[in-house]
C-alpha cells in the first residue's frame, strides 16, 4: 500500500510542470508576471493587456497544451482542429479568420464620435499625415533583412491601433502576433510618456500657445450620410480594407442614426467586451516561448516605438505646415491625435496645450485628428493587405 502512494506521489511529480518545464516557458511566465502588473498597479491599456497577458502565462505552463500552433501550420484543416484542439485553439480560430478585429471595429465605431472631424474637415489630412510612421517603417524595415509580412506587421504598430495591429499580423505574420500585439498595446498606454517630448521638440512656445476658434454645430444628416460615403469611397477603391473600415461605418451608422438604440448599446458594451476577452486570450496564447524569446522579437519592438514616434512627429510637423498656412490659426499640438490611439492621443494634445496656456482647450480640436487616425490606419492595413497580397 505504501509502494503505491509513493509511485502515484513519484508519478504526479513526474507529470508536474515543475519535473519537465523548459526554463524559457518560466521566462515567459514570469513576464506574464510582470505584464499583469502593469496592467492592474499602472493601468497600462488594462482591457487588452490584462487577458492577453494572462493568456501568456496559461499558454506558457509545461505540459498544459492549451493551444497548438502546429495545428494551424499550412492549410487550414477544421477537421483536424476539432479532433485534437485545446481550448485557445479553438479561441484563436477568431483571429485566425479573422473576425474578432473587424468586430472590435463594430464597437469602436458605435462609440466614436466623427463629429469634430466633420466641423473641420481638415483634420483628415493630420490624420493621414501620422499615418507616414506605417510606410516608413516599412521601408525601413524591408532595408534591414524582415521579410514582407513581418515589415508589414511591425510597421502598422505605427498607428497605434491595436486591432488593426492584430489583424494585419493575422494575415501576413501570425506566428508574430503576440510580439506585436504586446508591442502595439504597450506604446499605446505609454502615449502620455512617448508623445509629449517629441511634441515640444518640433514646435515653439508660440505655437503651443495658439487658441484655435470654436467647432461649428455638425448636422444630423452629415453624420448620417458620412459613415455611408466613406464606405462606398474607401471600400471601392480598396477592398481590402472593407472588413475594417465597413464595420467601423457600420457601428458609426448604428449610432448616428438614432433608430437602433438597443443594437448600438450592445455594440457598445456586451459584443466589444466579449470580443475583447476572446480577442486578448487568444493574443496571449500565441506568445510561446519558442516565438517570443529572440533577437528578432526585440526588434519588432524597436521597430514599434521608431513606427510610433515617426507617426507622432509626422502629425505634429504636418500641423506646423497648416500652422503657417493658416496664419496661426491652427495648433501644431493637435498633429501628434493623428495616430489612432483614441482618446488618450487626443487628451495628451490637451494636456500640453494647457501646460504653455492654461486657458487653451484643444481636447476637441484634437478629437478630429484622432479619429481620422482610426480611419487613416484601416486604410494603411487595407494598402499593405492589397499590395502583399
Amino acid at each position: 500500500m505504501l509502494n503505491d502512494f509513493l509511485n502515484t506521489i513519484g508519478k504526479l511529480i513526474s507529470d508536474s510542470g515543475f519535473a519537465g518545464g523548459d526554463p524559457r516557458e518560466f521566462l515567459m511566465i514570469l513576464i506574464s508576471c510582470f505584464l499583469i502588473y502593469l496592467a492592474i498597479a499602472k493601468q497600462y491599456e488594462p482591457l487588452l493587456l490584462l487577458p492577453i497577458a494572462f493568456g501568456m502565462l496559461l499558454t506558457n505552463l509545461p505540459f498544459a497544451n492549451l493551444y497548438n500552433p502546429e495545428l494551424f501550420e499550412g492549410k487550414l484543416d477544421i477537421n483536424n482542429i476539432i479532433n485534437n484542439g485545446s481550448l485557445f485553439d479553438f479561441l484563436y480560430m477568431g483571429i485566425k479568420l479573422a473576425i474578432y478585429p473587424p468586430l472590435i471595429f463594430l464597437g469602436v465605431g458605435a462609440m466614436t464620435d466623427f463629429g469634430p472631424m466633420l466641423a473641420n474637415p481638415k483634420s483628415l489630412l493630420l490624420g493621414a499625415a501620422a499615418q507616414v510612421g506605417i510606410f516608413s517603417t516599412f521601408i525601413g524595415a524591408l532595408l534591414i533583412g524582415f521579410d514582407q509580412g513581418l515589415a508589414a506587421a511591425v510597421a502598422i504598430i505605427g498607428g497605434a491601433d491595436g486591432p488593426t495591429a492584430i489583424y494585419v499580423t493575422s494575415l501576413l505574420a501570425p506566428d508574430k502576433l503576440g510580439p506585436i500585439a504586446i508591442a502595439a498595446y504597450s506604446y499605446m498606454a505609454l502615449v502620455p510618456l512617448i508623445q509629449p517630448p517629441i511634441m515640444k521638440l518640433f514646435t515653439t512656445k508660440k505655437e503651443r500657445q495658439v487658441v484655435m476658434e470654436q467647432l461649428r454645430p455638425v448636422s444630423k444628416l452629415e453624420k448620417v450620410v458620412f459613415p455611408i460615403a466613406v464606405t462606398l469611397l474607401v471600400c471601392l477603391f480598396l477592398p481590402a480594407a472593407a472588413p475594417l473600415v465597413g464595420m467601423l461605418m457600420l457601428g458609426n451608422l448604428f449610432r448616428e442614426s438614432g433608430v437602433v438604440e438597443r443594437i448600438t448599446k450592445t455594440a457598445q458594451n456586451e459584443l466589444i467586451n466579449i470580443v475583447t476577452i476572446f480577442l486578448g486570450l487568444s493574443v496571449g496564447a500565441t506568445a510561446k516561448a519558442q516565438n517570443f524569446l529572440n533577437w528578432e522579437t526585440l526588434g519588432i519592438i524597436l521597430l514599434g516605438l521608431v513606427a510610433f514616434s515617426i507617426g507622432t512627429a509626422s502629425g505634429v510637423i504636418f500641423g506646423k505646415i497648416m500652422y503657417y498656412i493658416t496664419g496661426g490659426k491652427v495648433n501644431p499640438l493637435i498633429g501628434s491625435a493623428g495616430v489612432s490611439a483614441v482618446p488618450m492621443a487626443a487628451r495628451v494634445s490637451q494636456k500640453v496645450g494647457m501646460q504653455e496656456n492654461p486657458g487653451n482647450f484643444l481636447l476637441m480640436h484634437a478629437m478630429g485628428p484622432n479619429v481620422a487616425g482610426v480611419i487613416g490606419s484601416a486604410i494603411a492595413a487595407g494598402v499593405l493587405l492589397s499590395v502583399l497580397g
